[in-house]
């Protein structure tokens, strides 16, 4: 199992959200070293732990777990159509123009 990612997802979460590692960590109740050690994946957090980040990042799981949970496809779906809300419809369109493409593309 490639727990790096879920480090990695962690990671991407926080920076999108402009957050500090320090911020995280305090409102998780973990040391700033601890946690950067789980965003590099070198150390694999309880069970506690992880949900205790989650929540503090505010997203679900399954944007942290995407990459280690065999619904990986379900998952990747709900996130892209997440990404499309409040597209114009032009927009999707042009999104789905693209899918197509390199679907024919991949074959």
């Amino acid at each position: 199992m490639d727990f790096a990612s879920i480090g990695k997802n962690i990671r991407k979460v926080r920076k999108d959200q402009k957050k500090r590692q320090e911020d995280i960590a305090e409102a998780a109740g973990i040391s700033v070293t601890y946690y950067g050690t789980i965003e590099r994946g070198e150390k694999t957090p309880s069970l506690e732990i992880l949900i205790n980040i989650i929540n503090t990042l505010g997203v679900s799981a399954d944007v942290i777990l995407c990459d280690v949970i065999d619904a990986d496809y379900e998952i990747r779906y709900s996130l892209v159509g997440d990404k499309l809300e409040g597209l114009s419809r032009d927009n999707v369109a042009l999104v789905s123009d693209i899918i197509d493409a390199v679907k024919k593309h991949s074959k």
